[in-house]
């Protein structure tokens, strides 16, 4: 059972997997914040100006890891981006073209029997809820509840506010990008893995798999918790409050490869959702999923090793934020004795 998105259900089984943040496409942070977003009936009934992007957009550079005669290129991918960008790199078609091996971007599969799917789902009806019917009101503090009103009306006018913060969070940062002629896929990654498929390179995944004996149970008891999320759904706020505008600046330095804008993007906000799955008693009790994020990293750089010993020419796909990450991947090879360059 491949754990997908966007839907509610596939959110839901999303918790259970751990993909959470880099899935979500809310790898954005205040950084340089520009006034902020009016939040009067005046501004909510604006029409919200457009990104389109009708040039094709090359995107960034690649990173280069060597050993010797042996590189390993890596492409970093960003969301949000543009609407209907047209995105083509020269340059990456290049280095698929003459790459032996590629790399997906890590990924994570709920491992389940068709029988254990078919008692798990029905399980998951109502797992986007608040436990005890309670409502966004009883959840949340005063002044977030204050905050969450007006986006509300502005964006989700229809929404109950009896699910819980974090199913909320990500709906209203969905419906806002949207508004904002921003979009949260990963378009360019299906565009560069049609690519790779005609260059017929090897493909090499990374995807660690979680052995979950009894899911029904386990969705149960995830419905009966409490979730720390407060500070994911904050978070999201102080985003469509303060910094739409500067996720415009952001996608729009991704799509030029204005490398210097892109290095100053900090992602240690986007932490608070994917840590209040993560933190969660009901996951950080359960076997699968302890220490999880640690063996997922750990066959991610196996695999990048071993392509890099075998292969004149790999090309891989990650993440914008493992590339910059002072502690991510790319940080792991170079403590490793590769030599890393960052494109100009």
């Amino acid at each position: 059972m491949k754990v997908l998105m966007p839907n509610r259900r596939a959110l839901a089984v999303l918790c259970l997997s751990l993909l959470a943040a880099p899935s979500w496409a809310q790898s954005t942070d205040a950084g340089d914040t520009p006034p902020p977003v009016s939040a009067s009936a005046e501004t909510a009934e604006a029409v919200p100006e457009q990104i389109l992007v009708v040039a094709q957009k090359p995107g960034p550079g690649m990173w280069k890891v060597s050993k010797g005669e042996h590189v390993l290129w890596i492409f970093g991918t960003y969301s949000p981006l543009p609407t209907k960008m047209a995105w083509r790199s020269h340059e990456v078609e290049a280095v698929i073209g003459r790459s032996q091996e590629y790399l997906p971007p890590p990924s994570s599969k709920l491992e389940m029997s068709y029988f254990q799917t078919a008692l798990a789902l029905p399980s998951l009806i109502g797992v986007n809820r608040n436990p005890n019917d309670a409502t966004l009101r009883d959840v949340l503090p005063p002044e977030v509840y204050a905050r969450w009103l007006p986006l509300k009306e502005k964006y989700l006018p229809k929404n109950k506010e009896k699910d819980r913060p974090l199913f909320v969070a990500y709906e209203l940062f969905g419906a806002a990008m949207k508004q904002a002629g921003l979009m949260t896929g990963n378009d360019v990654r299906k565009q560069v893995e049609k690519m790779v498929g005609q260059k017929k390179l090897k493909v090499t995944p990374t995807i660690y798999e979680l052995k979950v004996d009894n899911p029904r149970r386990l969705v149960q008891e995830f419905k009966k918790s409490p979730l720390e999320d407060v500070a994911c759904f904050s978070h999201t706020l102080k985003q469509l409050e303060t910094d739409i505008e500067a996720m415009r600046v952001r996608a729009h330095a991704w799509a030029k490869g204005d490398i210097e804008v892109i290095r100053r993007l900090d992602f240690s906000e986007q932490e608070s959702c994917s840590n209040a799955i993560r933190n969660s008693a009901v996951l950080r009790e359960h076997p699968a999923f302890q220490g999880a994020e640690e063996k997922h990293r750990a066959m991610w750089l196996a695999n990048a090793e071993a392509a890099l010993a075998r292969n004149v020419s790999t090309f891989a796909v990650l993440p914008m934020k493992d590339l910059l990450d002072p502690k991510g991947l790319m940080a792991a090879l170079a403590a490793r004795g590769y030599t890393v360059e960052q494109p100009e």
